[in-house]
């Protein structure tokens, strides 16, 4: 039995990986020990150089200060490889995990202490697996959370590697450095130097690359992994981890990437790769005896001489209206939806579409939110239409023919079907009473998705709802993304689990779908054929800004396909942020984010208000602006009718060039 080390609390998250990965693959090999060497450059560090590394040494006291006052999300998404003739590699299984992260918890326990995993040898567990609850023994209700269905816990445990890079001896005694090269990361300048332990006899300490940028000394990027140096401790799993400005003068971690290769592979093929993404930095940090807050009314405008008698339908509906905004409300606090922002607006008008195209009404306009968590959902509650971060980036297949677009109204349409059909949001949450529990039970108390007869009823009216000739190519195109998924479903049941609404798949056995029947409108899969994209990788569209929870479109580069290999649907890839300094809102709706972000803070410490010297306001994700939406038309107009004229959405998907 190979020993596995405790995470050390000298990084951040590469404990909980590479454990997570052992338990997907037992023993996993890796390749030779990485030991200490007196290799940095000889070059000595300029004046102007050592006084970067001081300052971004006690910038990285100050953000370990401000992640050990918050308790945000932590995603993980592991997909584990194997060769392919044809693909090189694809997935062969995968793992998610979702926990609230106390990290004043977590912060501060001995970072090299070992400890032994021991085999559980249960059934179902192959020879060389280990036990969950062995594996992240210390890791308390986080760990203890993960075979439940909802995978939402808090965590009490030790795994914080891969955020910080040493979050109790980050400094000039334990480590040495070397100047690299000057280098922008996205529009941050920044200085490049590799780092390593200061001495060969440690074990544990940080041994890699990162990148300082100049203004306030901060570290905006790490990457490397953990040295070892004893023959009976495997060496840790690499990672490449990023920060983004999030308030004036703030970074905090965001997102990660971590792979490993191979070594029987003759083809350099990676044996599993993953990913990290934490946001909700401004989630009320958990109370020891509730997590029930009085929520103080302002802003409330008063229409009271604008006030007509209600009808006993108009009643049932305002009954259906109030359990929805109750819900969706609450589901906001836990940090599981998006907030309000321009691609939504866009979404809401894609669905005005469908309505227009169909000649269809309905009593109050459609709205769309984002979920943003990866597995590949979508729901709705009462009016609201939901769809989770990682179903948008899959179908955001660029083309000249409205690829992207087409695979939405699909998505969209199907909850829509729901909506019409009167398959409604269950109105005991309407008593807000049933609301007020922790965040870590909000999946355990809200289950949103449909029955079987509903979904089933659903899928033949959307159906009917695609006929319209201008959204008749709908139907192929998600048929084709569908095709793509029936292809891979078997290696990836984590990423087609729900955590809340309805998967795409009606029999995870068989591989067959709600909307099967659009897989014969499509073309027929062809992986050769490079002028077909039937599903993009994860994260091709969406990122996010930790700081409010808002979702913002990339805007990429077109890359041609160049062979099959390029195609990666559904898989893991690494991480590249176009890191931008901090600017306040700019928009309505970016200072409407920032404004929901700072009521979502419960008492803010003195980090706070170091940090939040513009009011709580907060930059789009990563610095970029979020592209202006064209007017949603998929409201209600005013004579309060859900009807809706046509336009064409933007989603802003970059279109290959003609050949």
């Amino acid at each position: 039995m190979t020993n596995l080390r405790k995470p050390c609390i000298a990084g951040l998250l590469a404990g909980m990986l590479a454990v997570s990965a052992t338990q997907a693959h037992a023993a996993i090999p890796l390749l030779g020990k990485k030991k200490p060497k007196d290799d940095l450059p000889a070059r000595k560090l300029t004046p102007a150089q050592n006084a970067l590394i001081d300052k971004a040494i006690a910038r990285e006291a100050e953000v370990v200060k401000v992640v050990r006052d918050r308790a945000p999300l932590v995603e993980t998404y592991i997909q584990n490889m194997k060769p392919d003739p044809a693909l090189l590699q694809v997935p062969v299984s995968d793992q998610h995990f979702l926990g609230r992260v106390d990290f004043g918890k977590v912060i501060g326990d001995n970072p090299y202490e070992k400890s032994a995993v021991k085999h559980t040898g249960t059934a179902g567990e192959k020879k060389g697996f280990m036990s969950k609850l062995n594996v992240f023994k210390g890791s308390g209700s986080y760990i203890g959370g993960l075979n439940r269905s909802l995978h939402l816990e808090f965590s009490e445990a030790g795994f914080v590697q891969m955020l910080l890079i040493d979050s109790k001896d980050f400094n000039r005694t334990q480590y040495k450095f070397g100047f690299v090269r000057n280098d922008f990361v996205g529009s941050v300048r920044t200085a490049v130097f590799d780092v390593e332990p200061a001495t060969n006899h440690t074990r544990g300490r940080f041994f890699g690359r990162i990148w300082i940028e100049p203004q306030g000394g901060n570290i905006v990027r790490f990457n490397g992994s953990f040295a070892g140096t004893e023959k009976d401790i495997r060496e840790y799993y690499h990672f490449d981890s990023w920060r983004t400005n999030v308030q004036p003068g703030l970074w905090l971690p965001t997102s990660s990437y971590m792979e490993e290769s191979d070594p029987k592979s003759e083809e350099n093929t990676v044996k599993f790769k993953a990913v990290n993404h934490i946001w909700g930095y401004v989630l009320k940090v958990p109370q020891n005896t509730s997590d029930n807050v009085d929520v103080e009314v302002a802003g409330a405008t008063d229409v009271s001489n604008d006030a007509q008698d209600v009808s006993p339908l108009g009643a049932q509906r305002a009954w259906v209206q109030q359990a929805e905004d109750n819900v969706i409300e609450r589901l906001f606090q836990a940090g599981l939806l998006d907030a309000p922002s321009d691609f939504d607006k866009i979404l809401e008008q894609i669905a005005g579409n469908i309505l227009a195209y169909n000649n269809i009404q309905t009593a109050r306009p459609i709205r769309v939110r984002t979920l943003l968590t990866e597995p590949l959902e979508s729901l709705a509650i009462g009016n609201t239409i939901v769809l989770s971060k990682s179903l948008i980036d899959t179908t955001a297949v660029p083309g000249d023919k409205n690829e992207q677009v087409n695979n939405l109204y699909a998505v969209i349409a199907f909850q829509l079907a729901h909506i019409i059909q009167g398959h409604r949001l269950d109105t005991k949450y309407a008593f807000n009473d049933r609301l007020l529990f922790p965040d870590t039970a909000a999946f355990a108390r809200i289950p949103m998705h449909h029955t079987d007869r509903d979904n089933e009823e659903a899928a033949k009216k959307t159906v009917e709802l695609l006929q319209p000739k201008e959204l008749q190519d709908a139907a192929g195109q998600f048929g084709l993304y569908l095709a793509q998924m029936q292809a891979r479903y078997k290696s990836l049941t984590a990423l087609n689990e729900p955590m809340l609404g309805d998967s795409l798949l009606k029999d995870a056995k068989t591989g067959t779908f709600w909307l099967q029947g659009l897989v014969s409108k499509g073309q027929k899969l062809n992986m050769n054929d490079l002028k077909q994209n039937a599903a993009m990788p994860l994260g091709s569209f969406l990122r996010f800004d930790p700081w409010t929870d808002q979702v913002v479109q990339m805007h990429s580069t077109y890359e041609p396909l160049l062979s099959s290999r390029d195609k990666m649907p559904f898989e893991v890839t690494p991480v590249y942020l176009k890191l931008a300094y901090y600017k306040a809102p700019t928009t309505a709706v970016d200072q409407a984010a920032a404004n929901a972000a700072a009521q979502n803070a419960a008492g803010s410490t003195a980090a706070d208000v170091a940090s939040q010297s513009a009011n709580g306001q907060a930059a789009p994700a990563n610095g970029t602006a979020a592209p202006a939406a064209q007017p949603s038309n998929g409201t209600a107009p005013a004579d309060g009718t859900g009807t809706a004229q046509p336009t064409a959405p933007a989603t802003g998907t970059s279109n290959p060039p003609q050949k």
